[in-house]
């Protein structure tokens, strides 16, 4: 995005000096646009590097709950590796 704002406003200010001689207003227009898709773009940088670290953060907490729910299921099979135990040791008595 930054990209092709910064090509647009090149490209105005190139045809700006092919029709003719560009006035000082109409640089300082083209300066204006420039300026203000170069803030765009930073600010869209910003945001993308934001919404990057909160995937990163989200992604963490998956991967520990995952971790978690695995726990969870190696106790439940012990638990029933266990009770499977017992009760056939029950059953030969």
């Amino acid at each position: 995005m930054k990209r092709t704002l910064l090509r647009a406003s090149i490209l105005a200010l190139t045809l700006g000096l092919v029709a003719g001689c560009a006035t000082t207003e109409q640089l300082a227009e083209v300066r204006s646009i420039a300026e203000g898709a170069k803030s765009a773009a930073d600010s869209a940088g910003q945001r993308a590097d934001s919404a990057a670290a909160t995937a990163n953060q989200a992604l963490e907490a998956a991967n520990r709950a995952e971790s978690t729910a695995q726990s969870a299921l190696d106790c439940c099979n012990q638990n029933t590796s266990r009770l499977d135990k017992m009760f056939e040791k029950a059953m030969k008595k």
